[in-house]
């Protein structure tokens, strides 16, 4: 599924990907794999890298050094026009949502299936029962702007699973919501996991992740370490 092999980051002034070694890493020999239908924890404290680390993987940045591979391409390497067809098959929650204002909730949802031009009817369905799911059937009409922030947390959570990615990355997905609604989408996480995605969720949320056993990637200072404290 993915594979880095001693990746370096550094980005330019503006956040852009940076070559020159002037600028500082802010990820160092990041060495890891993952295989197809893993769920992974990513934790560590503000500024540890873990948003980076994220970019990395759906592809907003590409590595200054070392080796990406992703669903067997090397990302680092390839052209640009062989990247959005592997960006199609990743789901990426963001922790500003980044929902557009001027859709309703439902066509936000809907507007990857369109992009891949699934049938209006099939649209319908799955971005509605998504909606259903975390309880937002009562606002399939809403703008973002008229809803609260674990609304529209919940909005980008059905948007990057409606497709069913092979891989699912969560930036803080729960920041915004109660324990139960936390509890009600984690499940929905667990399910997509069962039914073979990869699933890496970022989180401060220590008790979250207790109550959901699974190997977790540790990161500090730019570096990952194993579950021992252990620099990989």
């Amino acid at each position: 599924m993915l594979r880095f092999e001693a990746v370096g980051l550094r980005y330019r002034s503006g956040g852009a990907r940076a070559d020159s070694a002037a600028a500082p890493e802010v990820l160092h020999d990041i060495c890891f794999h993952l295989e197809a239908g893993a769920f992974r924890w990513l934790m560590g404290p503000s500024g540890a890298g873990k948003t980076s680390l994220l970019r990395l993987l759906y592809l907003a940045v590409r590595p200054t050094r070392g080796r990406l591979t992703l669903f067997g391409t090397d990302a680092g390497a390839a052209p640009r026009r062989a990247l959005p067809p592997l960006r199609r098959r990743i789901g990426v929650v963001f922790q500003d949502f980044r929902l557009l204002p001027h859709l309703s909730a439902f066509d936000n949802v809907a507007l990857p299936l369109r992009l891949a031009g699934r049938p209006e009817g099939q649209i319908r369905a799955d971005a509605g029962e998504l909606l259903r799911w975390v309880g937002l059937s009562r606002s399939l009409d809403a703008r973002p702007a008229e809803l609260s922030g674990g609304e529209q947390q919940r909005v980008a959570i059905a948007r990057a699973v409606v497709t069913r990615p092979a891989l699912l990355l969560a930036d803080e997905p729960t920041g915004n919501l109660d324990d139960g609604q936390a509890e009600r989408l984690m499940q929905l996480f667990k399910e997509m996991n069962r039914i073979g995605t990869t699933v890496i969720v970022a989180t401060h949320n220590e008790l979250l992740a207790e109550r959901h056993p699974a190997a977790t990637l540790h990161i500090a200072n730019g570096r990952l370490r194993d579950d021992h404290g252990r620099a990989t």
